[in-house]
């Protein structure tokens, strides 16, 4: 979510409101005869917002998932999550005069400036991450179809392998058209082979073989591979490189889409990890959350109860 113009009328009222609050809050713990607390009206008044508004964006999470609900747009409850969670804590620190009073409160005003950190973690990746991938991933796939994608570059990457060594070995059966097209050119003549305008060469298309079952293969196998010499970019130019050396101009096409091939396959694992670090604040901070409107319920209840 990123936190643009669309945010600007909540950010103003949630100032606003805060900004109220705390005028109203000074002179209450000024000239209060008790120290303020939580128990006294306007100490109330403080914890009733504040635990409406956790409330609130506690409830993201149903809305979530149950999107046919008509009730209001899934961004609108974001944005109402973000700025209200953000002005709720303050309103319960004033709600209990900045005292944390016995156990189940400050058991519960730790795990509510967790949650507040954490949300504020998530805020943050939410907004800068997206333009990061866009810099960074300009191959990127939809998420749910990475492990579909990376299937297909295999197959991609096995069948130009085989063209290839077809091409230096000989196989004028198993050419693709770009090489006969190739072929043709290099030959001169078309009554010339494909093999001979393509330059048979046996030991090339061994080593291919080999490259492909020994480190293609297992790069664009799995998801990750990081331990892969092919997920070190410098490395694998320099082995795509070497691999160029063993064969003819006319060929270095078929090489290149190898090595694109590869760097996709890169980029889609950095998604992956990117992806990773975007949802994964959310293992914390969710179970935190509830817990802390679980906290907060039992808190409201023994409280009026005593």
């Amino acid at each position: 979510m990123l936190i643009d113009q669309t945010h600007r009328n909540w950010f103003i009222g949630s100032a606003i409101g805060l900004g109220a609050a705390v005028a109203i809050y000074i002179p209450y713990s000024v000239h209060s005869p008790q120290a303020p607390r939580g128990g006294s009206a306007l100490g109330l008044v403080y914890g009733s917002v504040g635990f409406v508004f956790m409330l609130f964006a506690g409830l993201l999470g149903l809305r979530k998932k149950f999107p046919i609900w008509r009730v209001g747009r899934a961004q609108t409850w974001m944005r109402g999550h973000l700025w209200l969670g953000a002005v709720s804590l303050p309103l319960i620190l004033m709600h209990g005069g900045f005292h944390f009073g016995g156990t189940l409160t400050r058991v519960l005003m730790w795990l509510f400036a967790l949650v507040f950190v954490s949300g504020i973690l998530g805020a943050a990746l939410q907004h800068f991450l997206p333009r990061f991938h866009t810099a960074r991933l300009p191959m990127e796939t939809i998420y749910e179809e990475i492990d579909h994608v990376r299937q297909q570059l295999l197959q991609e990457a096995t069948k130009l392998v085989e063209e290839t060594r077809a091409a230096v070995e000989g196989d004028v059966s198993s050419a693709s058209e770009r090489q006969r097209a190739l072929a043709a050119a290099a030959g001169a003549n078309w009554d010339v082979t494909v093999a001979s305008g393509l330059q048979v060469d046996y030991e090339a298309s061994v080593e291919l073989d080999r490259f492909l079952h020994a480190e293609i293969e297992p790069f664009l196998s799995h998801a990750g591979s990081g331990r892969n010499r092919l997920s070190n970019p410098p490395l694998a130019r320099a082995m795509f490189q070497q691999l160029r050396l063993l064969f003819p101009a006319n060929l270095h096409a078929n090489i290149d889409d190898l090595e694109n091939i590869c760097d996709e396959k890169r980029q889609q694992d950095e998604q992956r990890r990117l992806h990773k670090i975007l949802h994964g604040w959310l293992l914390v901070h969710i179970p935190l959350s509830y817990t802390v409107l679980i906290l907060g319920a039992w808190h409201a209840i023994i409280a009026l109860r005593f």
